[in-house]
C-alpha cells in the first residue's frame, strides 16, 4: 500500500516536461547556388569542387548547379564579377537562393623576364547576397607550379579545404545578422529620407537645384590586389551629403571586389563638397559617384 501511495505522490509532483524540448525544429538550411566559373576545363572543375566542398556543411543547402544556371540564363541574367545591387538581386531572384557564388578560374602559362616559365592557376570567387545584392566576400587563390597539372592540383586543394568552407559559412552568417539589423533599423528609424540628386545639371536647374561640387577631386588608388589580377571595373557609390557638404554615409551601389570597393569608400570619405542648394538654401542630398578602374600602363 505504501509503495503504491508513494508512486502516486511522486507522479503528482513530477514536473510536466514539454514535448517541444525534445522535438525542436531543425535549423533552416541556407539555400546557396554555385554558378559556373567560366567555360575552361579548370573553370568547370573548380566550381564543381567548391560546390562539393560546401555540400558537406550541414547549415547550407547547395542547389543543383545545372538548374541554377538554367534559371539564371532563362531569365536573361548573366553572372558577372562587376554588378550593381539591382543586377545582383535580380540574378538571385531568378536562381531562387539566399546567396550565390560566381567566379572565374583559369590556368595561364607565364613567361617572366627573369626566371623560367611557369603555370599559374587561379580562381576569383565572389559570394553575393540575393536579398541585398551586396558582395559578401571575395577571394582569389592563386598558385604557381612548373606544370599546369601541378598548379591546378594546388588550386583545387584550396577550394576543397576546411578554411574555404568556414570562410563562406562565416560570411553568410554575418550577412544574415547584418540584414536583420538593417531591417530593424529601417523599421525603427524616424530619420527623414534624403533626396536623390537628378541625373544631370539640366534637370537640376529646372528644379531650382544646384548640385554639390567637391572642393577638390580625389582618385582612389588602384590596389595591389586588383593589379595582381589585372582587373578593370566600375565602382558606383551612393554618397549622403549633409547641409554643410560633408559626407555622412557611403554605400556601394556597384561592386567590383579585389579591394576596389574599399579603396573607393576610403577615398570618398575624405572628400568635402560645396553643399547642394535649392533656391538659395543648403539641403542634404544623395549623389551617385562613379569610378572607372583600369590597368596602369606600367603593368
Amino acid at each position: 500500500m505504501c509503495s503504491r501511495l508513494c508512486l502516486l505522490i511522486v507522479f503528482l509532483i513530477s514536473p510536466i516536461i514539454p514535448v517541444s524540448i525534445f522535438t525542436q525544429a531543425p535549423e533552416r538550411r541556407v539555400p546557396v547556388a554555385v554558378l559556373g566559373f567560366g567555360d575552361s576545363g579548370i573553370g568547370r572543375v573548380a566550381s564543381e569542387t567548391l560546390a562539393a566542398n560546401l555540400e558537406s556543411v550541414p547549415q547550407l543547402l547547395i542547389l543543383d548547379r545545372d538548374q541554377a544556371s538554367t534559371a539564371a540564363k532563362g531569365a536573361g541574367h548573366i553572372a558577372s564579377l562587376n554588378m550593381s545591387l539591382q543586377e545582383a538581386r535580380a540574378l538571385g531572384a531568378a536562381i531562387g537562393s539566399d546567396c550565390y557564388i560566381v567566379g572565374d578560374a583559369q590556368t595561364l602559362r607565364r613567361s617572366p623576364s627573369v626566371g623560367p616559365p611557369y603555370f599559374e592557376s587561379y580562381a576569383s570567387v565572389f559570394l553575393v547576397s540575393s536579398r541585398s545584392g551586396r558582395l559578401l566576400n571575395w577571394q582569389r587563390p592563386s598558385f604557381r607550379a612548373a606544370t599546369a597539372v601541378a598548379s591546378e592540383r594546388l588550386l583545387l586543394a584550396e577550394l576543397s579545404n576546411g578554411a574555404t568552407r568556414s570562410r563562406n559559412l562565416v560570411a553568410i552568417r554575418q550577412a544574415q545578422e547584418d540584414e536583420r539589423l538593417r531591417r530593424e533599423i529601417a523599421v525603427e528609424s524616424s530619420a527623414p529620407l534624403i533626396e536623390a540628386a537628378p541625373d544631370d545639371d539640366k534637370t537640376a536647374h529646372a528644379e531650382g537645384l544646384r548640385l554639390p561640387r567637391p572642393f577638390r577631386r580625389l582618385s582612389p588608388p588602384y590596389p595591389e590586389t586588383a593589379a595582381s589580377a589585372e582587373v578593370e571595373a566600375i565602382v558606383d557609390v551612393l554618397v549622403d551629403l549633409d547641409i554643410n557638404g560633408e559626407v555622412s554615409n557611403v554605400e556601394v551601389a556597384r561592386w567590383a571586389g579585389f579591394g576596389l570597393d574599399e579603396a573607393t569608400i576610403e577615398t570618398v570619405r575624405r572628400l568635402h563638397f560645396f553643399p547642394a542648394m535649392r533656391n538659395g538654401t543648403a539641403i542634404p542630398l544623395r549623389v551617385l559617384l562613379r569610378y572607372n578602374f583600369r590597368k596602369t600602363s606600367s603593368r
